[in-house]
């Protein structure tokens, strides 16, 4: 796993507390090096974004969402059945009742990690839940890219580097969703299996519609 004793780059600094330090060893001890470096960039690309826009938020709720963001796509959960986001949501709460964190908090990160594949939503809502999807829609996808400077993103990269970032990743959607493709119906994971499942075949909704038992 990568280890670093480095909790901060480019001005954001990873909250000292006896809360992210437990989520950040449960994650470490959990995930591969891959989903730990890319959770750990959601947060420091998500901090800089909130600070782009203005936001006030919690730095603690931000970085304890952004790591269990992707738990769920791991081995443990791939036959559950339920889409690969509520699975990791779950998993922050459990995580955070057992530290007697307030119900609120808990909301904000469940509701953070199950709605960061969702687009369209998150940017409406509480800045914790608008700043998760904010750091992924940057480092997986590239948006607002020229909204942090060269030199904060090449700071953030060098502590938590991403070698053959695009395709590692992909392979890691596809392994964490592939036994549980109706879960991908009206989502972008869909795409990820249409791309690397021979066979697969999406969910339609409107075929849903018209073959529903409805008469008319």
């Amino acid at each position: 796993m990568t280890m670093t004793s480095d909790s901060s780059a480019a001005g954001v600094r990873v909250p000292d507390s006896k809360l992210s330090r437990e989520a950040t060893e449960l994650v470490r001890d959990t995930v591969s090096d891959l989903i730990y470096d890319h959770s750990r960039r959601v947060y420091f690309f998500g901090a800089l974004q909130g600070r782009n826009r203005d936001l006030g938020f919690d730095a603690e709720l931000l970085y304890i969402a952004a790591m269990f963001h992707d738990l769920g796509l791991g081995e443990p959960f791939r036959r559950s059945g339920r889409r690969f986001e509520v699975d990791s949501a779950d998993e922050a709460r459990r995580f955070l009742r057992a530290r007697q964190v307030p119900e609120d908090s808990i909301r904000r990160v469940w509701t953070a990690i199950a709605l960061h594949t969702t687009p369209g939503i998150p940017e409406f809502m509480e800045p914790e839940v608008a700043l998760v999807t904010a750091g992924v829609e940057y480092d997986v996808l590239g948006i607002g890219y020229h909204d942090i400077t060269e030199g904060d993103r090449a700071a953030i990269v060098a502590l938590h580097p991403r070698p053959d970032f695009k395709q590692r990743i992909l392979q890691a959607f596809t392994e964490g969703v592939r036994p549980r493709p109706e879960t991908t119906f009206g989502n972008v994971k869909a795409d990820v299996l249409a791309h690397y499942v021979p066979g697969f075949e999406r969910g339609d909704f409107v075929r849903t519609i018209l073959d529903s038992p409805w008469a008319e």
